[in-house]
């Protein structure tokens, strides 16, 4: 696990301010609207609101969060990646010193508006760790171990553990609460796929007279390969050859350009892939 002065410096810079805008988000919107988060996150403003009701315990966050997060870690520097789990480690215990630490802060007592900007502020924090090569902790690695070392959605999975949270939530402490966190993962999540695609895949067609060059130059660009098949132009009756290859859905724009810089005249359709099925190569974080 070597380190890079300046490149990891940053990216602990980004983490941190990450986790610093996630702990604003649990102060400003969570906790003020009274919503619940998905996974770890959800199941430790549960806990602690439970001991606070039932039991008139003031719990802080921190000791519920990393505790609910050390099976995660595991599976993380076991299974996905050492230097991805460290950096991950930071930004989960950044976060639960933050939100313990930042006072409680209302901005709007609208819980609609609460359930909309908290979750696009979510999404984001998400999104910019996920970048950073780095997560929120909880479900994110069991998600990332599925996607990446099983090949498996981690849609239904996540979803039954959030539903769990939510109807816990919503017997203990009311339904319109589970509701309105419905709402605010929903938008979360829109604003994660909006910015993060690494383990979405897009299809590219390319009908060509280059072939070789351009599945040569797919291969050296997003490490994926293709499949060269026979055509011809309806119109002209030329021979074609079309390339079809399967790749990230963050690399198709670096794709299409590097297949243009190949063969300017090459028709070009990417088309959104809701399934594969065999072997899809990605990357493995650090």
């Amino acid at each position: 696990m070597k380190f890079n002065l300046k490149k990891d410096g940053l990216r602990i810079l980004g983490v941190v301010a990450a986790a610093l805008l996630m702990a604003f988000n649990l102060k400003a919107f969570v906790h003020v609207g009274g919503l619940y988060p998905g996974g770890a996150t959800g199941l430790s403003v549960l806990i602690q609101r439970a001991a606070e009701r039932y039991l008139s315990w003031h719990l802080p966050y921190t000791p519920i969060n990393l505790l609910l997060n050390a099976i995660p870690i595991y599976i993380g520097f076991r299974y996905i990646g050492k230097k991805f789990t460290l950096f991950s480690m930071i930004q989960i215990v950044c976060t639960s010193i933050f939100t313990d630490l930042l006072p409680s802060v209302t901005i709007t007592e609208d819980p609609f508006l609460i359930a909309i900007f908290g979750g696009i502020i979510l999404g984001f924090v998400i999104s910019v760790c996920l970048r950073l090569n780095a997560t929120t902790g909880g479900t994110d690695f069991i998600a990332i171990y599925l996607s990446q070392k099983r090949g498996l959605d981690s849609f239904n999975v996540i979803l039954a553990i959030n539903a769990v949270i939510l109807i816990t939530a919503g017997l203990m402490f009311g339904l319109d609460k589970a509701m309105y966190s419905i709402v605010y993962q929903f938008v979360s999540t829109q604003v994660l796929h909006m910015l993060y695609r690494k383990y979405r895949q897009g299809t590219l067609l390319v009908v060509t007279t280059k072939p070789q060059e351009v599945a040569d130059e797919i291969y050296r660009v997003c490490g994926h390969g293709a499949t060269i098949l026979e055509g011809e132009g309806s119109h002209e009756h030329t021979e074609k050859k079309v390339i079809y290859s399967v790749v990230s859905a963050a690399q198709t724009d670096q794709a299409v350009s590097t297949v243009k810089k190949v063969d300017p005249d090459a028709f070009v359709n990417v088309i959104r892939t809701e399934k594969i099925s065999g072997r899809f190569y990605v990357e493995p974080e650090e």
